[in-house]
Parts: C-alpha cells; structure tokens; sequence
C-alpha cells in the first residue's frame, strides 16, 4: 500500500539548543582573607615589638632620673637640677592659685583693675608651670602634680581661706614672688656651675623675668593709707 510523501519523508533532526556557558568557577576565599596576615606580602607588615630605646619603666621612683634621652649632662647634674625645678614648680603652682583666689575674692575701690590684672598673672603663672614641668622631664626626672603633694613641697606660707582685702593680697602675693624670685638667683647659678645651661636659660628667661614682670604691676597698687575716707 502506498504511503504518503509526509509519511515517508525522513523526519529532520531538530536543531540542537546552544550550550549555556559554563559558569565560572569562583576560588573560595582563603581562610585568613582580610585578617592580615599573609594575604598579600607587599602590604603584610608586621611590627616588631620592643624597640624602644631604652624604655621607661612602668612606674618610675620620685626623686630618681633616668638617662634614656641622650641630652649630654650626667645622672647627678640631672637630679640636681630636678630637684631645683620641682621646688620652683610647687611654688609657682601655689602663686598661680594664690592668684586665682584673689581674682575670685577681690573686693574695693580697685576691684575691676585688681580682677583682671589677677586673672591675667594666673595665666602667665600656668604657662610656667608647664615651662618648669616639661624641663623636668626632659631632664629625665618625675614633676610634682597633685595638690597634697605641691602642699607638702611648697616653700610659700600656706594663706587663709577667708576673702582678705586688696592691701592684704597685694602683700602677700609680693612675698610669694620674692621667695621665688630668691630662689631664681639661687638655683640659676647653681644651674650655671653644674654645665646645665638649658635650666639656667629657662630660670633666668623665663621665672625670673615674668616674675619681676609682676612684680612690677603688683607693687604699683600699694599704698600707705586708705584710698578713701569717710569723714
């Protein structure tokens, strides 16, 4: 029996899908990525630890220098002049809050000008202060700092806590600077002998000159008799 031409015409081979591309293959992050250690050696620095030339100890004695900053004075010029300086910073530390009490307390007929004149030398007084502390250390020694401390050190009488008039401070506060003005002259040329010319440079330009400075300012408000009189 005959069959149909569609019948017997071979059947064409379907045309044959392209292949999806393969995926690519994704390497799994290494187990130290982004931790630093070894994942890329041109920026995979390490420190090395305990270089310090000559490290401080934690917790360095009051009263002792070290030697580790090579500033070419010896281990007794150095605890000399350490010695000299933590006097003159607990007495600069004690006139700079004598200052700062009496621009809070100041009363009278010269208020305005004693209230800004005192609060203008505390600043100046706080400035050396750190002066006198960074020379210490750089000495290799210890600043005195706390209260209880500069307290005991203090060569200044310790003042009362009562609101005094402006004839009284006035008087006090020139006291306070003489002593340390004294003890300049001292310490400076103990400094010089000693060959450490960097802490007689610091008493002579420094203390010595904003102290007669004040000095100056201050004694121009004495007087001998009351401003003012009621009759």
């Amino acid at each position: 029996m005959a069959t149909s031409a569609k019948a017997a015409a071979p059947k064409a081979a379907a045309p044959k899908k392209a292949a999806a591309p393969a995926a690519k293959k994704t390497a799994a992050p290494a187990a130290n990525t982004g931790k630093g250690a070894g994942t890329n050696p041109a920026v995979d620095i390490q420190p090395i630890l305990n270089q310090q030339n000559h490290a401080p100890a934690p917790t360095q004695k009051y009263g002792t220098v070290s030697q580790r900053l090579p500033i070419g004075l010896d281990e007794s010029t150095r605890r000399e002049s350490v010695t000299m300086l933590n006097q003159l910073l607990a007495d600069t530390i004690t006139l700079r809050d004598m200052y700062k009490k009496h621009h809070w307390q100041v009363v009278g007929p010269t208020f305005y000008q004693l209230h800004l004149l005192y609060d203008k030398h505390y600043e100046e007084q706080a400035t050396l202060v750190d002066t006198i502390a960074e020379r210490i250390q750089i000495l290799g020694g210890v600043a005195v700092a706390m209260a209880h401390d500069v307290a005991e050190l203090t060569s200044l009488p310790r003042i009362p806590r009562d609101r005094e008039e402006a004839p009284i401070q006035v008087s006090r506060l020139l006291s306070a600077h003489q002593t340390i003005l004294k003890n300049c002259h001292d310490y400076a040329k103990k400094a010089d002998e000693s060959g450490d010319d960097g802490t007689n440079d610091l008493i002579v330009s420094d203390l010595m000159r904003t102290n007669e400075f004040q000095v100056w300012f201050v004694s121009e408000h004495v007087v001998d008799s009351p401003l003012t009189r009621a009759e």
